[in-house]
């Protein structure tokens, strides 16, 4: 078994980032380079300000850096003296041509598989750390042979998902529920890889939190996992749809199913929609697989859990612009949050952008107020939009005048805000559209407020005001 003293990072995102710095923390003796081509990047990555926002990461990279943490654009160095190379570059939805949409585009790690063949002049380990399609590690082994000049040099692919969740994720690299290692685990030399990773990852995870598997059921397993936790959420938004309709309340049903112990309470939150990077993305690729292999009924199932998520936003913009009259034309609507959900910067996919899309269509001008989401990434996402959005920096500024408030990230600060304040400063009647929950809304209705809060018994007001 290989004693692993270089590693490298082939990307320094959402993913590279965070796990490079805990391993270089927990592991002193081991020397940690995270490449990317981003100049910008590597120079966030270098500064006082790092490119993303996570609680904690801060302390982990500043404690490493420049020890036995290195962040670089010299990918090709980082390659030729490292022992383990971990790729953990995007795989988006591709965009073009066959499987648009649904399937996974590896143009990035592709390219990353040809560089690591170009460079490599001894074995290496190979680690997947990107969410990809089923088999991946034998298309990328095939790109790795066949594009380095050196026929003795071998490399051993394993695959190593992560299970992070943006916002805990250095909680989650500290204590992880369990660290999954694909390998080809049938022969000695993958044995041996799979051994040399774990050896790694021992120092700080009990061994018994260490699960090894085959190649392809660790491939699978990421999917599979963001697909199960991302139906859950789409089943208990499908119920709050369905409590509306009868008085009842999704909180109490929530509560009630989740203290069944083969459910369990987690991911039973109601809300406007998942979003982030990975599960639209994963369920998606998950689905096309499926279609693939002639799963026809499978594939349908799936993409009924994002059909679902769809919905969700779609009912919520409905709702809005019914209640206020069923027109919101010229009227300012506060939103509060963009990020996809609390203690992250990430937009990607946050239900944020088609709720704002969808008021914006009915004529709304948006107030948007994010505590880490820059007006540039809203810009950015928000693209041929931003003549009916202004983006402020206090939640104060967004609120006054405002004729309604959207609640779209469940930040903790918007619970603690002077509600009876921001009253007094919006238009009346003063509207509270809850998409998160996290708000008192007998004591909004005490001030005066109209709430309308996911899943819970229709207000009377708004009722009315839809003509029911």
């Amino acid at each position: 078994m290989v004693k692993v003293t270089t590693i490298c990072c082939i990307g320094a995102g959402y993913v590279g980032g965070p796990t490079m710095a805990m391993i270089a923390l927990k592991c002193p003796h081991i020397k940690v380079t995270v490449v990317d081509i981003s100049q910008p990047r590597i120079d966030a990555w270098n500064s006082d300000e790092l490119p993303i926002y996570e609680p904690g990461l801060d302390e982990v990279v500043k404690a490493c850096r420049g020890k036995n943490l290195f962040f670089s654009t010299d990918v090709a160095g980082a390659i030729r003296e490292s022992q383990m190379i971990f790729v953990s570059v995007n795989t988006p939805t591709k965009k073009t041509g066959l499987g648009r949409g649904k399937a996974a585009d590896l143009t990035y790690w592709e390219s990353a598989a040809r560089t690591i063949a170009a460079e490599s002049k001894d074995n290496k380990i190979i680690v997947e750390k990107s969410t990809v399609p089923v088999r991946t590690a034998e298309a990328i082994e095939k790109v790795l042979k066949r594009n380095c000049s050196d026929a003795t040099v071998q490399f051993d692919i394993l695959s190593n998902p992560e299970f992070l969740a943006e916002g805990t994720a250095i909680s989650d690299l500290t204590a992880p529920d369990r660290v999954l290692i694909g390998g080809k685990i049938e022969n000695e030399a993958g044995q041996a890889a799979v051994e040399a990773l774990a050896e790694v990852y021992a120092n700080w995870v009990p061994k018994d939190q260490i699960i090894t598997a085959n190649l392809w059921s660790a491939e699978l397993s990421k999917l599979a996992a963001n697909a199960f936790l991302a139906q859950r959420i789409s089943s208990i938004n499908a119920m709050s749809a369905l409590c509306e309709a009868t008085g009842a309340d999704v909180a109490q049903v929530a509560h009630s199913i989740g203290t069944d112990s083969r459910i369990g309470p987690k991911f039973l939150n109601a809300s406007v929609g998942f979003g982030g990077s990975c599960f639209q993305k994963d369920i998606l690729n998950l689905a096309y697989i499926c279609e693939c292999h002639g799963l026809k009924e499978v594939a349908d199932y799936w993409y009924s859990v994002v059909g679902m998520n769809d919905y969700q936003k779609s009912r919520f913009v409905r709702r809005v612009v019914s209640a206020m009259f069923n027109t919101i034309r010229n009227k300012k609507i506060a939103m509060l949050g963009f990020a996809f959900k609390k203690d992250t910067g990430d937009t990607r996919e946050t239900p944020a952008i088609d709720v704002g899309k969808g008021l914006i269509e009915d004529g709304a001008q948006l107030a948007i107020y994010d505590p880490q989401v820059k007006e540039d990434q809203i810009a950015y996402d928000m693209e041929g939009m931003m003549g009916n959005i202004t983006c402020y920096k206090t939640a104060k500024e967004a609120l006054q005048d405002a004729h309604a408030v959207t609640v779209m990230t469940e930040w903790d600060e918007f619970k603690s805000y002077d509600w009876k304040e921001i009253y007094d400063v919006m238009q009346k009647p003063a509207f509270v559209f809850d998409g998160r929950l996290i708000l008192d809304h007998d004591h909004l209705r005490e001030i005066g407020f109209i709430v309308y809060a996911l899943g819970k018994p229709i207000d009377p007001f708004i009722k009315s005001a839809e003509g029911a």
